[in-house]
């Protein structure tokens, strides 16, 4: 997440402009994924399910069209990232969370309780108050007007992501392993990557991707194209992360732990970028760190109160929000050789 974030302010930093070929990286590494679909079934043999067996028609259909919203996304955060600073831009995303709660309450049916709503109310305070000062930490190279389109950009990439957790946590209830999920992921990547390649070829992205490298990227070339090729494969990296959070958890959780690495964006922004970090910029970091700590708080004691009720190795519940969850019932699953952590290798 951190790393992402960086490099992509880092091409627009050093002169890249284009914002197709930034949202064309970040989908670009699918094949980094033929990897841990591949190579635990034909060389580890590790896993009993053949890659793509149970791949449905439905979930094809259902990880093209995510694919594309995905794809929508990146273009909005690209855009965002091209005018704001990192710090700015990751506080702003942090404004996903108020939304994911309310999708995930209408889509999933997700419990709101005390603990998840303290912190999608810290972690959003922090984001309107970033706000109410965001005039005075406008670049000086960037118009009002530009800075006006980044900010509702990334909002708008905000709301899409929020959009997108819950939809993938509905999903992935019809999926019973992370091979699965990965290869829904790859399919997400190459739909978000044909739609980046359209908008590539109509803006002459191609092109100029390489008269940058030779032309116009201050840093010389070959830092041109280890920026391009970093790129595509921290971005890899940051959605297996997400995608693994949510099935493993719950979409909410998987929204939280992201908007909390936003800290370490505002942090990396100002240590690598020597971006400005005021006072607001204080206040709303060390709100969205307490926000997290909360959250991660209330499920230590929430799983600590289950342990105690049913004598040891329980779960925190609220991870996959089912009412009816026994931890017992769950060591027999795991114990399964038809259990869906059989096929994964544990």
């Amino acid at each position: 997440s951190l790393s992402s974030s960086l490099l992509s302010k880092y091409y627009f930093n050093h002169k890249g402009s284009s914002r197709w070929v930034s949202t064309w990286v970040q989908s670009a590494g699918f094949p980094l994924l033929i990897i841990p679909i591949v190579v635990p079934y034909y060389l580890f043999k590790s896993t009993q399910r053949k890659p793509f067996t149970g791949f449905t028609p439905k979930i094809l259909a259902l990880s093209i069209f995510i694919g594309f919203m995905l794809g929508v996304n990146n273009l909005l955060f690209s855009w965002g990232n091209s005018y704001l600073p990192v710090s700015t831009s990751s506080l702003l995303l942090s404004s996903q969370l108020v939304f994911n709660l309310i999708l995930s309450v209408i889509i999933v049916k997700q419990k709101i309780t005390f603990m998840n709503l303290n912190c999608v109310i810290l972690l959003t305070l922090s984001s309107v108050l970033l706000a109410l000062e965001s005039s005075n930490d406008q670049p000086h190279d960037v118009t009002k007007t530009k800075y006006f389109i980044g900010y509702l950009a990334t909002i708008g990439a905000g709301l899409l992501f929020a959009l997108y957790l819950p939809i993938m946590e509905m999903v992935y209830k019809k999926v019973y392993c992370y091979a699965m999920v990965m290869e829904m992921q790859m399919v997400m990547e190459v739909a978000a990557t044909v739609l980046a390649s359209i908008g590539m070829v109509f803006d002459g992205g191609f092109t100029e991707m390489k008269r940058e490298g030779y032309q116009v990227f201050d840093k010389g070339e070959k830092v041109y194209w280890a920026t391009v090729v970093s790129n595509v494969v921290s971005w890899q990296l940051c959605f297996m992360g997400t995608a693994g959070m949510v099935f493993l958890t719950c979409s909410l959780t998987g929204g939280i732990c992201m908007t909390a690495l936003l800290m370490m964006n505002v942090v990396g922004g100002v240590v690598v970028y020597k971006e400005e970090f005021g006072g607001v910029k204080v206040v709303s970091t060390v709100m969205c760190g307490w926000g997290f700590c909360s959250y991660v708080y209330g499920m230590y004691v929430k799983n600590k109160m289950l342990k105690d009720r049913d004598g040891g190795g329980g779960h925190d519940s609220d991870d996959k929000n089912v009412g009816s969850y026994n931890p017992i019932e769950m060591t027999q699953i795991v114990n399964s050789s038809s259990s869906p952590l059989h096929h994964i290798g544990v």
